[in-house]
């Protein structure tokens, strides 16, 4: 493991701070996002129309109220919040092909559910689509903090030194 100097700490702690408070931003929004959906789902059912259906068939209810997306969103932001504290601690950076074959695979379940449903061969339940969606929820979240995790694309500073004439 290479040697930090004194005069490149700064450099490093640089680079390496708004990776950091990008994790624990993104952390804190998946795991309020999660939350609200379950605390406060009156107050933000209206944002929840952006991005979901919200037909009631195909929604829990919680305390009698409906949640603001569906049950297969609900697993996604579900299987998210349940990535971050792993994520935060283990999450590495994978060559773009493997992360390419991983998500597909964790978006199986979520594919084939969908199909089978939208072709008329085969209902699922609310708990089956929450289910089958965890997978690509927990992935997806995992594969965006190993972004914050991979080595910097970013050139190096230019020297200080200056060439001799």
């Amino acid at each position: 493991m290479p040697r930090i100097t004194g005069q490149a700490l700064p450099r490093v702690i640089g680079q390496a701070l708004p990776r950091v408070i990008g994790q624990w931003a993104l952390a804190l929004a998946i795991g309020l996002w999660t939350l609200l959906l379950f605390a406060a789902p009156r107050l933000i059912f209206p944002v929840g129309a952006f991005i979901c259906h919200q037909r009631p068939e195909r929604s829990f209810f919680f305390h009698g109220q409906q949640l603001p997306v569906c049950a297969r969103c609900t697993g996604l932001y579900a299987g998210a919040a349940l990535a971050v504290p792993a994520a935060l601690i283990a999450a590495v950076a994978l060559a773009p092909s493997r992360a390419r074959r991983v998500l597909i695979a964790a978006a199986l379940p979520t594919a084939i559910t969908w199909t089978l449903e939208f072709a008329g061969v085969m209902p699922f339940s609310n708990v089956s689509r929450f289910i089958a969606a965890l997978p690509l929820g927990f992935t997806a979240a995992w594969l965006v903090f190993a972004l914050f995790r991979a080595p910097s694309t970013e050139h190096p500073a230019p020297s200080t030194q200056h060439p001799m004439v």
